[in-house]
């Protein structure tokens, strides 16, 4: 089990970030976590992966546990041997490598197998494996940021906007590859703002706001909720019904 526990992150020393966070992540589930942009999903992934001090950011309040031991306080190398790997929010790969090479950064301590299993995965990555890694489009190069991280063979991965950027073909690859990954045994935290992708797929929803968890429920209740409806689903249906749209949140009343 990943936990978070009433966790609370300081950016600078001044800028309180996260509020009392709580959330789960069962072995083998898939879990979505919702939000919009500036809510702290970010923010929370970094400080599952410790890669908050890299952004002058510090945990104030609760922990991070993983199968109940706390993790929280290890470097983000010491993570990644727990099992737990990140995905980060615009891919991040190394561009000026090969598509080999950016896979062979994230495994290097791993064994042979998860290069195939990646390769297996990923078909396009074993073709374009001598490719420099920048001259890649943009839907093979979050494949390739995926790959990287499956590459320490993570027990737990966490996945920043794997979505984000793509074309709707893509988003469906992306969503039915995620599934097979969980299939074949890691358990994964989705940050995702596609809400439909993401809840459709996982078990298990939470929902984030100005830093505080402000829903949580399992995907299909999420899925019915009229304010999910409403606010993530697009469930409003026209410019006329947004410019008049008066009601509140339920859980900002």
């Amino acid at each position: 089990m990943l936990e978070v526990r009433n966790l609370e992150v300081v950016y600078d020393d001044v800028m309180l970030v996260l509020r009392g966070v709580s959330l789960r992540v069962p072995p083998g589930s898939i879990v979505a976590l919702l939000g919009a942009n500036g809510a702290g999903k970010t923010t929370l992934l970094r400080a599952v992966s410790g890669l908050l001090g890299v952004h002058d950011g510090e945990i104030t309040k609760g922990e991070v546990t993983l199968e109940g031991e706390p993790i929280h306080h290890l470097r983000p190398a010491q993570i990644v041997r727990r099992g737990v790997s990140q995905v980060m929010e615009g891919r991040r790969i190394l561009a000026e490598l090969t598509v080999e090479e950016n896979l062979k950064v994230g495994g290097h301590t791993a064994a042979r197998s998860h290069l195939d299993r990646v390769y297996g995965l990923f078909p396009v990555l074993r073709e374009r494996r001598r490719s420099v890694s920048g001259y890649l489009s943009g839907g093979e190069q979050q494949l390739l940021a995926v790959g990287r991280a499956l590459m320490a063979g993570p027990k737990y991965l966490l996945l920043d906007e794997p979505s984000l950027g793509l074309a709707p073909s893509l988003v469906g690859q992306v969503r039915d590859l995620i599934v097979e990954i969980n299939r074949q045994g890691t358990t994964v935290l989705l940050v995702e703002q596609n809400a439909t992708m993401a809840l459709s797929i996982a078990a298990h929803g939470y929902v984030m706001e100005t830093g505080k968890i402000v829903m949580d429920k399992p995907s299909r209740d999420l899925l019915a909720d009229e304010d999910i409806k409403e606010f993530y689903l697009g469930a409003v249906r026209s410019f006329r019904e947004v410019k008049h749209y008066k009601r509140r949140k339920r859980w900002l009343s």
